[in-house]
């Protein structure tokens, strides 16, 4: 059903109940021509009187009163769906749908949203993590937090953050780490990588020398599960700052190569359409983009060589 439909069943609901043209035009605050079109147009395309017209007054044929009681039914519909998405529009409110990489599931995420609830008891949270694909049209996502940037030019991109990806090692596993000068005295040591990562490359600070990376040994296809084995000393990994960096400040991991730096990558929230976003929407980007801001991650004593950056990680797949 098309708008000039409705308007066309608004009209003649006026006129049934005004029991005039004039008058119902009056309440609508349109011409009488105009109000008399919109029924001349609903009964040529109903093909049946809608109106039993004399000099004075008009009443509803059997066709009219039962179109009339229908008529009635679907303007409240209509009615009833303008005020509740207007109310989504202007209050934050209904199922939140949120997509982010399997990662931001170990905290990164606990004291945005906290916040967001806080804030907004109408709404609620669905959370989906995962590495893989993801489809967030089809797949009615709200939101998606994603890393890298995007190949569906279709889908909108806001900036959150742009953080560093370290080369890391639990100091069992590579004892003598803080000796380590050049990548190439990685060969030898397993590598662990996940599924979804592009290759690596070391650049030096001095003299920009860059080098790729050893091959991956091990593959997985889970980030938490590859820090877990990094933490385990099965290899060294190019892992996420937020999200080692505790292990880092313990002693747990250290980084390797100094001198050395990867890429930084960027850290976004997606969405399909760039307006009319429901508030939810719109508050949930807030919240995380101030936190994600404001995340520190200054060295503390127990970080024995200096951090790097890094090359994408692992992306939030979109389609393409």
């Amino acid at each position: 059903m098309n708008r000039n439909m409705v308007k066309g069943m608004i009209v003649f609901a006026a006129i049934a109940e005004k029991g005039s043209m004039s008058a119902a035009a009056t309440q609508l605050n349109l011409s009488s021509s105009a109000v008399s079109q919109q029924v001349a147009k609903l009964e040529m395309d109903m093909g049946i009187s809608l109106f039993h017209r004399n000099t004075r007054h008009l009443t509803l044929t059997e066709a009219g009163t039962l179109f009339y009681e229908n008529c009635i039914k679907i303007i409240k519909i209509v009615e009833s769906a303008e005020h509740q998405l207007h109310a989504l529009k202007g209050t934050p409110s209904g199922e939140l749908k949120i997509a982010a990489p399997v990662g931001f599931g170990s905290g990164l995420l606990s004291q945005p949203l906290a916040h967001l609830l806080a804030a907004h008891p109408q709404i609620s949270l669905n959370l989906q993590l995962q590495d893989g694909p993801i489809d967030i049209v089809n797949e009615g996502i709200d939101l998606a937090i994603c890393i890298g940037p995007l190949s569906d030019s279709n889908l909108i991109a806001r900036p959150l953050a742009d953080w560093r990806m370290l080369l890391c090692v639990a100091p069992t596993y590579i004892p003598q780490h803080q000796h380590l000068q050049h990548p190439h005295e990685l060969q030898g040591f397993n590598r662990i990588s996940h599924s979804y990562a592009k290759p690596e490359f070391l650049t030096h600070s001095q003299t920009q020398e860059r080098i790729e990376l050893p091959a991956q040994r091990i593959n997985v296809n889970n980030m938490q599960t590859l820090i877990q084995l990094t933490l385990d000393g099965l290899g060294f990994a190019v892992l996420p700052e937020p999200e080692v960096h505790q292990y880092l400040a313990s002693g747990q991991l250290v980084t390797l190569l100094p001198d050395w730096s990867l890429r930084t990558y960027s850290v976004y929230s997606v969405t399909s359409a760039r307006d009319k976003q429901p508030a939810k929407v719109k508050e949930a980007i807030t919240a995380l983009s101030q936190y994600f801001s404001q995340m520190d991650f200054s060295p503390t004593p127990a970080l024995l060589t200096k951090p790097s950056a890094c090359e994408h990680p692992p992306r939030l797949a979109i389609p393409a």
